[in-house]
């Protein structure tokens, strides 16, 4: 992404882009404007039984390839195998075919529980948190321009507003 950014195939990374020290490095990061983390999502009949990371060590996870779930995974020294899409993770924990799986918490709030089609899965234990910013190309004017929005839009209440509705923790 960083590639595209710097010969002008794309002009910002959005999309729950991760503020790194990779991305400090290698673009222009806008302030951050919203929490995330990778939690852990199981069955919810079975969390009060996996209260921590230790208890967690025998468990059968699955992570999405590549993915901050797949890092957080991995450093908590969990078992785990890769998938190709966060979504994918869910249905392996919904199926039986793996005990637990590591996804954004975005995703887990929106997919599981009460109302939806993981009704049966729940969020248990948040392994690492992170910010997400919007990246430009080095040296590029409208970062500042885009802090200066975001906050305008966190001082009129429309991020707390934006965020309520769709479930997400401001940074």
């Amino acid at each position: 992404k960083f590639v595209e950014l710097k010969t002008k195939n794309i002009d910002c990374v959005w999309n729950g882009m991760t503020i790194t020290e990779e991305a400090l490095k290698n673009s222009s990061v806008s302030v951050p404007y919203v929490k995330n983390a990778q939690v852990v999502v199981m069955k919810a009949d079975k969390i009060a039984e996996y209260p921590d990371v230790e208890s967690m060590k025998d468990l059968v996870f699955v992570v999405e390839q590549g993915s901050a779930g797949k890092d957080a995974a991995e450093a908590a020294g969990l078992n785990y195998t890769e998938v190709k899409y966060q979504s994918d993770a869910l249905l392996e924990v919904k199926s039986g075919a793996a005990d637990a799986c590591v996804i954004d918490i975005t995703m887990a709030n929106n997919m599981t529980g009460e109302g939806t089609s993981y009704a049966e899965l729940g969020c248990s234990l948040e392994l690492s948190t992170e910010e997400y910013g919007i990246s430009f190309r080095k040296g590029s004017d409208v970062t500042a321009k885009v802090n200066d929005i975001i906050a305008e839009l966190k001082a009129d209440g429309t991020l707390q507003a934006l965020a309520e509705k769709y479930e997400l923790t401001l940074a």
